[in-house]
């Protein structure tokens, strides 16, 4: 039987389609938030993942809750996202809302929820591609890296007042790309092997054609024309074909930051958060500096070491080369921030992240030690799932 041709080639004979132009950027309230989080499901017999999600979302349907919960690539993930907030305080009351609606359903089902950017034990020749026209069409483009991709993310979205603003705001967000991943990172075990890396996920993200950074640019007329050019090769069709790590959302008025692995507890998702607005604040009342294409020359470098090395990272400033701890340079930052934070009243989110830095502290370092004590993967997964019901469900 022949094989299925790769979806968006023309056939030959076939007269090319007009490239899809870029939508237009609608301006939104600038510096609100919007968070997405990549979920597992997973069975609590061995805590395997389980190809539970459309029966989580027939029963989610039927609850209250705020934002929206969607399927991802494969039937084992769900994703929920909030609405528009105006506050990492919001994000928070929001993502409880959802936490406690997913807890009542997969306690229905006998599954469990759990955060973290990987599962540590899953094989991937296991997962099944959900069933819906995008995942198809991503399934037959993309081979084996679709079930790969089972891999769990938080994305955050902030407002931004205009398109050149927004790229103004994502080129110096591009700075702070190495905390981000530190301070989120939850995934050093797949397949059932410590990686020695804090981030793993981010490898399987990096294996597509479309990853990696935006092309610098500063003014949306230029960005139009970079898109224009994509899209004439048959290759983009839409925002969504770009796997950056930080893309502009014109739909939405945003730009969505990627990077983050999905947090062990909402509580930590809603901090990341606060700290991309307050860094967002800085940038906008104070415009603290001004990006060049020349940053770039260390991002890769700044990344891998972040995955890498989490915490523990070498950061080299893009502006002057020099070398330092990561894990200095973001207490500075944070400290830095303080001001903002408390007009924006997450003050308290940026202290409880400048404290687990001062200890080295994140969710991969985490899920090391309970694999260390343990011994056994299923019960570290086990136990990340009560962390992730909160305080009352907290009790390893």
């Amino acid at each position: 039987m022949a094989e299925p041709r790769p979806p968006d080639i023309t056939p030959a004979g076939d007269a090319p389609s007009a490239p899809p132009a870029l939508e237009p950027f609608r301006a939104s309230e600038p510096l609100t938030l919007g968070v997405e989080l990549e979920l597992q499901l997973v069975n609590t017999h061995d805590y395997d993942l389980a190809p539970y999600s459309d029966e989580m979302l027939r029963l989610m349907a039927r609850l209250q809750w705020p934002g929206a919960v969607v399927p991802e690539m494969t039937s084992s993930m769900i994703e929920v996202s909030t609405g528009v907030c105006r506050s990492g305080t919001q994000v928070l009351e929001e993502l409880t809302q959802l936490r406690e609606a997913l807890l009542r359903c997969a306690d229905k089902l006998n599954i469990a929820v759990v955060g973290g950017g990987t599962h540590p034990f899953q094989l991937w020749h296991h997962q099944r591609i959900y069933d819906k026209p995008r995942f198809r069409e991503l399934s037959a483009l993309y081979g084996y890296l679709s079930k790969q991709f089972t891999v769990f993310g938080q994305h955050v979205h902030v407002g931004c007042p205009d398109p050149d603003a927004a790229l103004l705001m994502l080129h110096r967000m591009s700075r702070y790309i190495p905390h981000f991943i530190a301070l989120s990172a939850s995934s050093p075990f797949v397949q059932g092997q410590d990686t020695q890396f804090d981030s793993a996920r981010l490898n399987s993200v990096s294996a597509f054609p479309m990853s990696g950074r935006a092309p610098f640019t500063l003014s949306w007329q230029a960005f139009e024309a970079f898109f224009a050019r994509s899209t004439r090769t048959g290759v983009v069709r839409s925002m969504k074909d770009f796997y950056w790590d930080i893309r502009p959302k014109p739909e939405y008025g945003t730009i969505e930051i990627r990077v983050f692995d999905t947090p062990l507890t909402v509580e930590r998702a809603a901090a990341l958060a606060a700290f991309v607005q307050a860094l967002g604040a800085w940038f906008l009342q104070e415009q603290p500096f001004m990006p060049q294409e020349d940053d770039y020359m260390v991002y890769t470098y700044n990344r891998f070491q972040a995955c890498r090395f989490g915490l523990e990272a070498v950061y080299v400033e893009p502006a002057t080369g020099r070398h330092q701890p990561l894990r200095d340079h973001l207490l500075a930052t944070l400290r830095g921030l303080a001001p903002h934070a408390e007009a924006l009243g997450a003050g308290p989110a940026l202290e409880m992240l400048a404290r687990d830095v001062e200890q080295g502290a994140n969710d991969a370092r985490w899920l090391r030690q309970r694999q260390s004590r343990e011994r056994l993967l299923a019960e570290v997964v086990r136990q990340g799932a009560q962390r992730f019901r909160g305080p009352q469900g907290r009790r390893s």
